[in-house]
This record gives structure tokens, C-alpha cells and sequence, in this order.
């Protein structure tokens, strides 16, 4: 039963307090020892991630053929220079193990049809076919694999239904020492903002593409979890580089419906609207080309037909292997009258995924004690300036492990957080200009569409600056006179990121990897990471 305004707001108190549900989160929580006390905040339901819609699969060097040195190299190659390869070999390196521990938990995979090998998939960029998958929905079948074996472990409390608003630091509770000992979650049943205090926090809150007005990413991707970070202290690195999805099917009532690279892998062709193919006038690798160069060839095609849309035809290959090989793509174009076994499918490129993100280590660390980030909010070097495709869960994997080691190591030495106060709601009112925030909404995401999408001019950036800033003071004036809503909360969590993305892509004077600009369209001979400083950030103390 939801409480009234005067009523007093929980305060809870764990071990581990993990923000976000989909594979990263859930990873470190199912990793930890379970005498820990744990939560996992999520937004919607427990499996309601972007890890829910990863259609294509994880990486991992698991066939005779394949090696950790091709893996490491390939994703390299797709990184443009960029890549830090102590974290390429890192991740890769643990590929095999982690992708055990899936199986392990039950994660049903898809076999060969002989039934004792798994099959393997080959993706853009990958040299061998590495890519493990449970047919076309490998995201949902390792979301909900993990979120049940959450359920069921007693030291685990989810908690659906809440947002974070803000970490509580050391530094806010004007105490000694640079320490994250919980935060703020606003209950959306509700509307009370609660105390979340633990001895570890960990961001598992995915990335910021829904800063942009076309995007294959959940509702919830409005980057929370990196302007936390940002506002409490932490640095961030290569906010320029968003990947673009290639190919989102296009149609009136399809929300951000992704059709998986695999496609492209299997033989799936572009073409233009009449029939005819491009992508080998772009790259010799044609459809198998890195995604920022097929994403690229898509815009450039389209601005230059002035066409909505392309499309991706893959109804030369027999319809028994299209349904077998791509089930739920199938089943959802066809409730939309698109059979994919006759006809191809209308795409357009989509915000898809953060290259760049809060700065942390090979342990998930934080320029904050006690502050770990995992998954897609994360920088942690081994993306580069292309991710490189179905390295994105596996690195949730990798480094949700490395955390979950790192704060059983240490769990003993850390004591109990703090007391903090309650948040204090007595100077604000509830809002009745709702519509502010849905216009600031759709300008900030118009905006960068058309000003830090594919293709950047400074111009546009600048632009794009001028109206980041205006919309930033009016939210802030918006925040602290009302009552924080979910709409609120995200906004100005967007406003961060998309400033963020702005100040980087403004400070990169080259077109590399995702970050392509026609002022700068040459490489510059060093290649080096664009790194963000807040005024509030410390250098870590031991």
C-alpha cells in the first residue's frame, strides 16, 4: 500500500548495494559469498535491461580454430587504436570461464544439430566464428536465467520498482576520506525517496542512448548510473564514441526493435530502395564491415536519396533456416505483414551502445573507495572507439566477476557505512508543469540526433552545446523546487550525459572509430582517450 507525503520514508542498510538487473548486476550479485548481504535495484522488473534484448551473443574463444590471440587482435582492429590491450586480454582471456558459469547456471545455449557442440556464429569484425548464442534471444535467456537464480538465493533482495537519484559520499556527508556508502532511490510505487546504505555500491546501469531520438535500448537507458558518478566525483572517458546500430527495423509501431548483426553474418544483404546492394562501394568486407562503417553507409545513403529507410534482405537463404537461425526477428516482422523468408526487411541506423563511460580499473573500481561500475556504464578500455560486436556482454561478465572477487577480498576490511540523513523533501511541492519535462525531453533528444549523431560538423556540436547548457540551468531550477519524479530524475540525468558526449566529441579534433566529423575527417598520428575530470573529483587515497 503506498504511503502518503507526511509518512516516513524506508532506510535499508546491506553489505553490497547493486544498481541495476540485467547481466552485469547480476553477475556480481550471483559472484558474491552469500553471508554478504546483497540488493539489486532496478528500475522495472528484474529482467527489464538491456541484456533482455541482446538478440545475437557473447564472445568467447571456445572452438580448436580460434585462439585468444586472434580474439584479442580482431578486437584491436575494430577499437581504432584506441583499445587498451591490457583490458582486450584481460577480458578475453576469462572469456572460456565465464562462459562456463553460464552454462553452469543454466543458460540453455544453442547446439549444433548433431547436439554436442554448441554453435558458433560470426559477427563484423570477428575473424572466426566465436559467437555463442541461444538462437536469436541469447540476451533474454541469460537475463532470465540469472534473475531466477537471484530469486532464489536468500542473501539476495530484489527490488523493483526504483530509481537512483543520487550516491551518497563521504564528501556529502561532510566526513573524511573519498568513500561511496550508498544512495538515494526514489520507490516509483510511492514517490518517497529512500536511504540505501551499504559498504559497497556497485553501477550496473547500462548506458545513454536514449539521449538520442532513434534507439534500439530499453526505456531506462538514460544513463543514470554515469551521471551519478560524474556528479559524486568520478572521471569519465570517451563519451564521444556511440555505437549506432546499423539496422533497427523501421516501422511506425515497432519501439526499438534491433535486427541482430548475425543477420549480416549469415548472409544478409543491403540494399537500397531499388534493390540495388552498396556496401562493397564503402568497405571491401561489404555487410561484414565494422558497424560504424556500415552505419555510416546507411546515413550517407539515405541523406543522399533523401530515403527514410534501406533494407536488409535476407529471403535468398531457404525459409527453414531463416526461422531456425532468426525465430524471434521472424515471428516479430511478421506481426508487422514483413515475411522475412520473401521479403527484406526496412531498416534504419539506432543510438545502440556507450562506448565510453565512468573510468574504472581491471578490478571494476572507481576513482571513489568503495564505488564499482560494470557493463555498459563503464570505460574500461576495451572497446576503443568501435566496440567491437558480442563483446559487450561478455565484458558484463568478465568484470561483474572481477568485482564480486574484489569485494570478497576486501569485505572484511571494510566497515559499516555511516549514518546519513534522511532526503529531505520539506522545501519542495509536487509539480504541475509535467509538460516541461516532455518538451525538454523530445528537444534534448532531437538535438542530438541531428547535431551529435553518425555524422558531426563543430558546428553542429557547438550548437548542440549552446542548447545542452540553456536546458541544463532549467532543470536544475526544476529539481530543486519540486518533487523528484522518474521523467525528472532521467532528464537530468540525460542533460548530464548528452553534455558530457557534447564536451568530448568537441574535444576530439580527428575522425576515429564512432566518432566521425567532416571538419576533422583524417586520423591524427597519436591516438589518445578523451578524458572528462569533474571539479569534484580527488585522486584516490589508499
Amino acid at each position: 500500500m503506498a504511503r502518503d507525503h507526511d509518512s516516513m520514508p524506508q532506510s535499508y542498510e546491506y553489505d553490497v548495494l547493486i544498481i541495476g538487473s540485467g547481466a552485469a548486476g547480476l553477475t556480481v550479485a550471483l559472484n558474491l559469498p552469500e553471508h554478504l548481504r546483497v540488493c539489486v535495484i532496478s528500475k522495472a522488473d528484474i529482467s527489464s535491461g538491456a541484456t533482455l534484448w541482446a538478440q545475437g551473443g557473447i564472445a568467447a574463444v571456445l572452438d580448436d580454430t580460434d585462439s585468444v590471440e586472434n580474439h584479442i587482435q580482431d578486437t584491436l582492429n575494430a577499437g581504432g587504436g584506441l583499445c587498451h590491450e591490457d583490458a582486450v586480454r584481460f577480458t578475453v582471456e576469462h572469456s572460456k570461464e565465464s562462459i562456463k558459469w553460464l552454462i553452469d547456471s543454466g543458460v540453455k545455449f544453442t547446439r549444433q544439430d548433431d547436439g554436442e557442440d554448441y554453435h558458433l556464429t560470426r559477427e563484423g569484425g570477428h575473424s572466426h566464428r566465436r559467437i555463442i548464442h541461444a538462437a536469436d534471444a541469447t540476451g533474454h535467456a541469460v537475463s532470465t536465467t540469472l534473475a531466477s537464480q537471484a530469486q532464489a538465493r536468500p542473501n539476495i533482495d530484489l527490488k523493483a520498482g526504483r530509481v537512483a537519484v543520487d550516491l551518497i559520499t563521504n564528501r556529502k556527508l561532510a566526513l573524511p576520506g573519498n568513500r561511496c556508502v550508498g544512495a538515494y532511490i526514489l520507490n516509483l510505487e510511492d514517490n518517497h525517496v529512500e536511504l540505501f546504505r551499504a559498504r559497497f555500491t556497485v553501477i550496473a546501469t547500462g548506458g545513454a542512448s536514449k539521449a538520442y531520438r532513434y534507439t534500439t535500448n530499453p526505456d531506462g537507458a538514460s544513463g543514470d548510473g554515469i551521471a551519478m558518478a560524474w556528479r559524486a566525483g568520478c572521471r569519465v572517458a570517451n563519451m564521444e564514441f556511440n555505437q549506432f546500430h546499423p539496422t533497427c527495423l523501421y516501422h511506425p509501431h515497432a519501439k526499438s526493435f534491433l535486427i541482430t548483426e548475425a543477420v549480416r553474418g549469415e548472409g544478409g544483404v543491403l540494399r537500397l530502395p531499388d534493390g540495388s546492394r552498396f556496401m562493397d562501394r564503402f568497405d571491401e568486407r561489404a555487410e561484414l564491415a565494422p558497424r560504424d562503417i556500415v552505419a555510416r553507409a546507411i546515413d550517407h545513403e539515405m541523406k543522399r536519396l533523401g530515403a527514410d529507410h534501406l533494407f536488409l534482405d535476407i529471403s535468398h537463404k531457404p525459409a527453414d533456416f531463416i526461422k531456425q537461425h532468426f525465430p524471434t526477428i521472424y515471428e516479430k516482422c511478421l506481426s508487422f505483414g514483413i515475411d522475412i523468408t520473401r521479403e527484406p526487411i526496412p531498416v534504419v541506423p539506432a543510438a545502440h551502445y556507450t562506448c565510453g563511460g565512468i573510468v574504472s580499473d581491471e578490478r571494476a573500481r572507481t576513482d571513489i573507495n568503495q564505488l564499482y561500475v560494470v557493463g555498459e556504464a563503464a570505460f574500461t578500455g576495451l572497446h576503443g572507439a568501435n566496440r567491437m560486436a558480442s563483446n559487450s556482454l561478455l565484458e558484463c561478465l568478465v568484470y561483474g566477476r572481477a568485482a564480486a572477487q574484489d569485494i570478497t577480498r576486501r569485505e572484511a576490511d571494510i566497515p559499516p557505512p555511516p549514518s546519513a540523513p534522511d532526503w529531505d523533501e520539506s522545501q519542495v511541492r509536487d509539480s504541475d508543469e509535467d509538460v516541461i519535462i516532455s518538451h525538454n525531453w523530445d528537444e534534448l533528444r532531437h538535438f542530438m540526433w541531428d547535431y551529435v549523431g553518425i555524422v558531426r560538423t563543430t558546428k553542429r556540436l557547438q550548437r548542440a552545446k549552446h542548447r545542452v547548457d540553456l536546458l541544463s540551468r532549467e532543470i536544475g531550477e526544476f529539481y530543486s523546487n519540486y518533487r523528484v519524479s522518474n521523467d525528472l530524475i532521467e532528464l537530468r540525468n540525460l542533460v548530464t550525459v548528452s553534455d558530457l558526449i557534447i564536451c568530448s566529441a568537441l574535444q576530439r579534433k580527428e575522425s576515429r572509430g564512432l566518432h566521425y566529423t567532416l571538419d576533422y575527417p583524417g586520423l591524427l598520428n597519436d591516438a589518445q582517450d578523451t578524458v572528462l575530470v569533474p571539479t569534484t573529483y580527488r585522486t584516490l587515497s589508499p
